[in-house]
């Protein structure tokens, strides 16, 4: 969860007004653009996070921590992955995907996007036709 500062816009003051982002917005940015890549499964979350999916409604911040310090904003991203991907492939995309996105809509430049693989989610399986493995058919016969 970020901390509670919001975050000013340099470019925004002027003749208009400043321009204030919360940190709750910036995550929920880093959510989308970070599940988004092909091999992701998904984001870790919390206890807050996994109730408000089973009410109705997706938790895009989950698993998304902004730390504001001199040198600039870090994140770390908590996420799956699917079985079988590059894990060093999809984790550099899923930096470049992060970097540019919050640049692209908030122009806040990321010192760091720390990527936390916490596990590998394996291919869901079929389940078997019983009728099939075990011809019941025949057994009826005799």
């Amino acid at each position: 969860m970020a901390e509670e500062t919001n975050l000013v816009l340099d470019q925004g003051k002027g003749e208009f007004g400043e321009i204030v982002i919360a940190p709750e917005v910036i995550e929920v940015i880093i959510g989308i653009a970070a599940s988004k890549i092909e091999g992701v499964y998904g984001m870790r979350g919390n206890l807050t996070s996994s109730v408000t999916e089973l009410l109705g409604r997706s938790a895009h911040g989950k698993g998304v921590f902004l730390k504001i310090e001199e040198s600039g904003l870090k994140v770390d991203l908590y996420c799956y992955f699917n079985y079988g991907v590059s894990v060093p492939k999809v984790a550099f995309a899923m930096q470049e995907k992060v970097k540019d996105q919050v640049r692209f809509m908030t122009d806040i430049q990321l010192a760091e996007v720390n990527i936390h693989v916490v596990g590998i989610i394996p291919e869901k399986l079929t389940e078997p036709n019983m009728e099939e493995l075990f011809d019941l058919e025949d057994e009826t016969d005799e």
